[in-house]
This record gives structure tokens, sequence and C-alpha cells, in this order.
């Protein structure tokens, strides 16, 4: 996980030149792994943040994110690691990539590709890379594909959501944390709406 260490040094390294990007990359990893890459962007472009900072943070926080579940799921599915609290969420995982797993099962590579670059609720680069494993994906194809929707997932974020938020901040001031909020109320009715579609997919034994 090199690029978590590298990532984590850039933080702490801003923590003492740049409080001001310390507490943005801070704000936006926060954001991103609790509401999603829509979230963790959006957060930067209300700071006032351009694409060089909001983009390439997202992108290194949804790789890291990828590269540590992915082999943690592998590991729990396999008995490797045995930890109530991380089998219970990598359950969780499961039962949303089973769930869709018959679907994309019949379009393979593309299907995986299509359902990381336009997530819908309980989908996206994690479920994604879950959904290569169980498909027999080989870990390189697998990432590659998964990597591949997200960043080009993120180019159309960045372009949305700049242009949104100069939008509504010339309108007010505080547009800005008005469109982040929207879109952690869509997130969590999201969350809580995907959950009950997938309660009921058998999990892992």
């Amino acid at each position: 996980m090199g690029i978590g260490f590298l990532y984590g040094a850039g933080i702490a390294i801003s923590w003492f030149h740049a409080t001001g990007t310390f507490q943005a990359l801070v704000g936006m990893t926060a954001a991103h792994v609790l509401f999603g890459r829509a979230a963790g962007m959006s957060y930067g472009y209300s700071l006032g943040y351009g694409h060089g900072l909001v983009f390439s943070a997202n992108i290194i926080i949804e790789t890291i994110i990828v590269m540590l579940v992915y082999p943690l799921f592998v590991f729990t599915l396999r008995r490797l690691l045995v930890s109530a609290t991380l089998r219970e969420f990598m359950e969780r995982v499961y039962r949303a990539a089973e769930s869709r797993r018959r679907v994309i099962h019949r379009w393979g590579i593309p299907g995986i590709f299509l359902i990381v670059l336009f997530p819908f609720w309980g989908t996206g680069p994690v479920v994604g890379s879950v959904i290569g494993f169980l498909l027999g994906l080989r870990p390189w194809v697998n990432m590659a594909v998964v990597l591949g929707g997200t960043y080009m997932a993120c180019v159309a974020w960045a372009i949305l959501l700049k242009e949104l938020h100069e939008r509504v901040e010339a309108v007010s001031p505080y547009g800005g944390i008005a469109v982040v909020a929207v879109i952690v109320v869509f997130v969590v009715l999201g969350f809580f709406w995907g959950g009950r579609r997938t309660s009921q997919v058998k999990e892992p034994e």
C-alpha cells in the first residue's frame, strides 16, 4: 500500500506547510469514505479548490479504497482473516455484489466497467471488484477494469461538479455547502433503500 503511505505523508506535510490544504484533504477523505466520490469531490470544490487538488486527491482515495477492500474481502472469504466487525462489513459488500452478479454475468468485463462508471445505489468500484472476483476474473484484470472505470467516472464528476459549484456559488456564498449537503442526503437515503433490496441475498458461508 505504497500509495496509501505517500498520500498519508502528503497530508502530514500539508499540516505543517499549508493548513488550509490539510483541512481540505482531511475533509475530502472523510466525505469520500463515508458518502462516496461525489461528496468528496464536491466538498473540495465547495472550499474553492480546483481540479488539480480535488481530482488528484479523490482518485488516490478511490484507488486506496479499492486496493484495500478487495484483498480484505478475499482474505475474509477464505477465512484468512477473522474479525466480527470486518466480516459484517464484508457480508454487506458480498450481498450487494451477489444481488447484481447474475445481471453483470451476461456482460462480463464491460458490465463491470459500466457499473463502476455509472454506479447505481449499492454499486461502485468496491462492489464492482467483488463481482469481478465472483466471476473469476484474474486480479490484475479485475483491478484494471475497476480502476479504469473509476478514473473515467471521476473525470465526469469533476467536470459536472466544478461547473455546478461555480453556478450555485454565483447565486449564494453558501451554495457550495448546500450542494454537499444534498449529495449526502441522497447517499444516506440510497444506503437505506439499497440495504433493503440486498438484505435478502444469502450470505457467504
